[in-house]
């Protein structure tokens, strides 16, 4: 009997040593606050119950094996912990990890998990994980929910399909794991980067990563500790890093202070080895030097200063050592063609970027180009990751590296670049100019009072033309209105640039919102465009037509008022775009068929026929539901006669890429010509494609040629955005012979509008076979990216006389 007890026992001990040891845990076992443990298949992880120090507090807590100071990389029931040792572990029948204590069966944690047939398991990873026995796909796991430290194979960032966000949170202190002021988490929405944040607030950021480094730092390589990699594409967005090899231990720690870094341990001495710090110095402190500034540690005499071309804005407070009130541009910007960019190297890169375009290979020239015609865009750099990056409001947290970071151009007025020569002869040429300015006054004073405005008010309040047709009527809007809606037509204000100037947004007493067209006084759109625009706007009403609100008249300015379209121009949403932000086919499709309606107006059903004659993707305004608007009616003409179809002109005005072959080349133009503009646009909506700008790596054809290459070798589904998904097979195949017949090389080939109408409305409609489309040639020359009518004089087309806007929406 003696012995049975013994062996009775000694099978006791032996079930309690092999829980120990085992790495699993099924429903119908439990593991206790009593020294049972489980340690994973190599002995690299423990899980159990355990104590901070100085705490008699009981957790469950994932931590190193083999280290001797007990340090928990992960805790169960951080926020809810037991007060003694009661404390029991177990999986339920559903696969749901429980904590709670002997004494009642209520839980303090659950994992709130679900599995078939399930099993808890620690893998030799340091991840604690829920097994689903029917597929052995794991339904939940520890690395999937981190504490305040990333061991190898975790991941901080973000999965975009899942929603799934992997981030860090500090301990409140070294005596209690309840969630504590600061988390480290990804900033997935601009350049990836890593942020610390104190509460809501911004603390530090490690710098945006660019494909091979963050901020400052060295490019991203593996070294004898540990091999660091970032993960960037459409899915996902995380940084992970592998230990160099299996006795490596090592952590990265957000400890309660709010100072990540990553730790060793060195088994030598016992203790825990700092081998990277993330924050170095004062400069690494979010936004010290206030907007604008740059922080320079290297500077022994000041930490701040401002960038060439900027001053302090509150010269007294950087006197006093405070910062936080930034620089300011010592010359306003105007976004006139005379800006330049001026080169910061070595820069950590301002906060708050954004995407313009995405690719691994882009050239500065493309990015300049990109953020010279956004009138909002102050600065721009290239990544090597993402292409394009623009900032269009204060530039944050920057400093200047010894060595390292990248390179930031920064918009600035062009006298910032006069070289000292060139100051003296500027300062000459401005004597010169104002004593001719008061020469000029003296003389022709009385002359600038004789001069007469476009628009006279009435007493009705409405406008009176005296240069226009008798029975134009329109509000006419007072100076002092137009410039406290615009803030004084603060820059940032500015929304868009065209021909005919600069455009603003505006906020009329009234409350309503308003998109102000201002005359510049050097545009190659002058009073007759004016004229035109106030004449031919002010007849047309229709809902796919931007409407005209008003004028306003002051001295030498002439303003349009227009009402406010909120989501800018067509442009912005199929080039340059992301899957999340691209449009989906039913918005493309229900843009080409109002633009076609606003055209069938404009050739047929209006009180004037009407030939836009600068019809593109930036002209084509939407608004807050995606509707489209055609706008810019500045070089619209009129046909006179009910039997007159065409007109001749010796001065050729339009935006290359959508102008017709016969008026580009002859100054023919017709109601066909703006059938040819809309082709273009339909066959750069389907395709998500600019035609000028048009490049395959087979050919040298633009846009139009690649598609009619496509069509005749009976491969048309290849010119659909990659971007959309799901889309109608026959509808967009339709649309694109669509596009293919508006730009036939011929225009007696091409449909009138009310043909496209009823071939866009019409499943069963029988469309001819397009022929071939004009301007079908391979181009043997770098085409101009110019945006100006004085950049393009520069070129071969200095004859025609061509006018380009670069409008981005009102």
């Amino acid at each position: 009997m003696k012995q049975v007890i013994i062996i009775f026992f000694f099978s006791l001990i032996c079930f309690h040593n092999s829980l120990a040891a085992d790495d699993t845990i099924k429903p119908n076992q439990t593991l206790q606050d009593t020294g049972q443990t489980l340690v994973s298949t190599g002995e690299k992880f423990e899980l159990g119950f355990f104590s901070p120090p100085n705490s008699k507090n009981r957790y469950v807590g994932i931590w190193f094996k083999n280290v001797s100071d007990l340090t928990a990389v992960w805790v169960a029931n951080r926020g809810n912990p037991l007060t003694d040792s009661s404390g029991v572990l177990k999986i339920t029948e559903t696969g749901n990890i429980i904590i709670h204590s002997n004494k009642t069966e209520d839980p303090i944690w659950s994992s709130n998990s679900s599995a078939k047939d399930p099993t808890l398991q620690l893998l030799n990873t340091g991840n604690l994980v829920v097994k689903d026995g029917s597929n052995g796909n794991y339904t939940w796991q520890s690395f999937d929910h981190p504490c305040d430290s990333l061991i190898a194979g975790m991941k901080l960032g973000k999965d975009f399909i899942t929603g799934q966000s992997w981030k860090l949170t500090s301990w409140n202190s070294l005596q209690d794991p309840s969630i504590g002021t600061y988390t480290y988490e990804s900033d997935p929405r601009r350049l990836p980067q890593v942020l610390l944040l104190k509460g809501q607030d911004i603390a530090y950021r490690n710098g945006p990563w660019d494909g091979v480094q963050t901020g400052g730092d060295n490019p991203l390589q593996e070294n004898a500790v540990f091999k660091p990699s970032y993960v960037v594409n459409e899915t996902h967005v995380y940084y992970t890093f592998e230990n160099a090899d299996n006795s490596t231990v090592t952590r990265f720690w957000l400890n309660p202070s709010g100072s990540p870094g990553q730790l060793r341990w060195n088994q030598e001495n016992e203790n825990w080895v700092s081998i990277y710090t993330m924050q170095r110095d004062h400069c690494d402190t979010f936004a010290r030097c206030g907007p604008n500034g740059i922080c320079d540690s290297s500077d022994n005499r000041l930490d701040c200063h401002c960038p060439t071309g900027f001053v302090p804005k509150v010269q007294e407070e950087w006197d006093a050592m405070d910062f936080t009130s930034g620089c300011v541009l010592k010359t306003r910007l105007n976004c006139s063609e005379s800006e330049r960019f001026k080169k910061f190297s070595r820069m950590k890169l301002p906060y708050n970027s954004e995407f313009t375009v995405n690719g691994s290979v882009v050239r500065k020239e493309d990015c300049e180009l990109i953020c010279r015609r956004n009138c909002s865009c102050v600065a721009y750099a290239v990544a090597r990751l993402a292409g394009c990056v623009i900032w269009s409001a204060d530039l944050l947290d920057m400093r200047h590296f010894s060595d390292g970071g990248q390179d930031l151009y920064i918009r600035m007025a062009a006298s910032e670049f006069v070289t000292g020569s060139n100051k003296s002869k500027k300062i000459v040429v401005i004597i010169s100019a104002i004593l001719g300015f008061i020469l000029l006054c003296v003389v022709g004073g009385c002359l600038i009072c004789k001069r007469t405005s476009c628009c006279l008010i009435s007493q009705e309040g409405t406008m009176t033309p005296t240069h226009l047709e008798e029975d134009v009527e329109l509000p006419l809007f007072g100076f002092d209105t137009i410039a406290n809606a615009t803030n004084n037509f603060a820059f940032t204000n500015k929304i868009g640039q065209g021909g005919f100037g600069l455009v603003y947004k505006g906020v009329l007493s009234s409350g309503q919102e308003i998109a102000v067209k201002r005359l510049s006084k050097d545009s190659g759109q002058g009073p007759v465009e004016f004229k035109n625009e106030v004449t031919l706007i002010s007849k047309l009403q229709h809902r796919n037509l931007v409407r005209l609100l008003g004028c306003c008249t002051h001295r030498e300015e002439r303003m349009l008022i227009y009402e406010f379209m909120p989501k800018k121009s067509l442009d912005l949403y199929i080039f340059n775009q992301t899957r999340d932000t691209a449009l989906d086919w039913k918005k493309r499709f229900n843009i080409i068929a109002g633009i076609a309606r606003g055209l069938l107006y404009l050739h047929r059903d209006s009180r004037l026929r009407i030939i836009h004659r600068d019809l593109k993707a930036n002209n084509i305004l939407l608004d807050s539901e995606i509707n489209p608007k055609i706008s810019d009616f500045g070089l619209a003409r009129i046909l006179l006669g009910g039997d007159q179809t065409d007109i001749n002109t010796k001065r050729v005005v339009g935006t290359y890429g959508y102008m017709s072959p016969e008026y580009m080349m002859d100054g023919h133009f017709s109601v066909k010509s703006d059938v040819f503009s809309f082709g273009v646009m339909v066959l750069e909506i389907v395709s998500g494609k600019k035609n000028r700008r048009f490049e395959h790596p087979d050919h040298n054809l633009n846009l139009l040629g690649h598609a009619w290459k496509l069509w005749i070798e009976d491969r048309p589904m290849e010119l659909i955005d990659v971007l959309m998904e799901n889309v109608p097979v026959a509808e967009v195949l339709r649309c694109i012979q669509i596009g293919l017949l508006c730009v036939q090389k011929h225009p007696e080939e091409r449909p009138l509008m009310s043909s496209v109408l009823f071939m866009l409305d019409s499943d069963n409609a029988v469309l001819p076979q397009p022929k071939l489309p004009g301007f079908y040639t391979e181009r043997t020359f770098i085409e101009t990216a110019s945006s100006s009518s004085s950049s393009l004089n520069k070129s071969n087309n200095v004859s025609t006389g061509v006018t380009v806007t670069t409008l981005q929406g009102r």
